[in-house]
């Protein structure tokens, strides 16, 4: 197929991107390449993938209208995986302004695009992040997620609803992923494995919010990215049993559906830290820090929707996860 992948400098993106050309896919990236982090990084996550003969890109932002138009007309994609956004929660606290670009005119622009040039299914990014202050573990997809703590929680509800007005007006088949904390090679500099690495080595002390008593379900890239091709490859569907008198919030009477994808297996901080340290064969200095403005004490993924409708299953282990990270990343920085 021929499948536009935005945001295909970014961490999720280039892996995406990479497993899409491996199976034979011909794709085409779509990145501003903004610095919100190291653009290095994201420069030699694009080197590997510009070698390969089906690789085309686009340097653009998603709130460029006329350039993602354009994008379109030339390269006519069938398939659509939207994962450019502006990321991270506490940024969102600090600039507001960049997540309604990015996440809500950005993400408008996808869905125009998207219905005017007849693309078969629209696969998004959402985030674990909406289900806020919702303490009902695990989250399903079934929830009530109309309490966000942050901005960027709230942009990414908002893509959920923008996504489903275009499902319902014009028969786009839309599918919504909700992401739980992604982690693993070629990794976002701004999350914590990287960050705790990278101080730990250094011998600097590492801020463990919550005191470290909070629980994320962390998800290996490789199973991400699984994850993702095999909605990619089922097209969104209406649920001919929804009902407006008992509506189901992940499904819909139009082409539209939501899933988490995450490992199931909920890790608490200081345990995760734990494994790190040995891999590294190194003592972190802890600055135990209470809760985080815009954060959540857990995060815990109900995954059998998407084990039920594309066979979705994580397999590596948390373990095995951080020491492929970390082999990586002295790889990588050479330490």
């Amino acid at each position: 197929m021929k499948i536009l992948v935005t945001g295909s400098a970014g961490f999720i993106g280039a892996a995406l991107s990479q497993r899409l050309l491996e199976r034979g896919d011909t794709v085409i990236g779509y990145d501003n390449l903004n610095d919100y982090y190291d653009v290095s990084l994201k420069l030699a996550r694009l080197a590997r993938l510009q070698a390969q003969p089906g690789f085309s890109e686009v340097r653009a932002s998603l709130e460029d209208r006329a350039a993602l138009m354009e994008t379109f007309e030339k390269y006519r994609p069938q398939r659509v995986v939207n994962l450019a956004a502006q990321a991270g929660v506490r940024y969102s606290i600090q600039n507001p302004h960049a997540y309604v670009d990015a996440n809500l005119v950005g993400f408008v622009n996808v869905l125009e695009a998207c219905r005017h040039h007849e693309v078969e299914h629209l696969v998004y990014a959402s985030s674990s992040s909406v289900y806020g202050a919702n303490t009902h573990q695990p989250f399903s997809v079934h929830d009530n997620v109309d309490h966000p703590v942050s901005l960027y929680a709230a942009t990414k509800k908002a893509n959920e609803l923008m996504a489903h007005a275009y499902s319902h007006l014009y028969r786009l088949p839309t599918t919504g992923l909700r992401f739980f904390t992604v982690y693993g090679p070629w990794g976002r500099p701004d999350m914590a494995l990287f960050l705790f690495t990278r101080k730990i080595l250094a011998g600097e002390p590492i801020d463990v919010f919550n005191y470290g008593q909070h629980r994320r379900d962390f998800t290996y890239i490789d199973d991400i990215v699984e994850g993702v091709i095999r909605t990619l490859d089922q097209v969104a569907t209406p649920n001919p049993a929804w009902s407006g008198a008992t509506p189901d919030a992940a499904t819909s009477h139009a082409p539209y559906r939501l899933y988490n994808i995450g490992s199931h297996r909920p890790v608490e901080l200081l345990r995760y830290i734990k494994v790190l340290e040995q891999c590294l064969g190194r003592t972190a200095i802890k600055n135990l820090l209470p809760m985080q403005a815009g954060d959540v004490p857990d995060t815990f993924a109900d995954v059998e929707a998407l084990i039920a409708d594309v066979g979705y299953q994580p397999t590596t282990p948390m373990e095995e996860g951080v020491a492929r990270f970390v082999a990586w990343y002295r790889d990588y920085y050479r330490v």
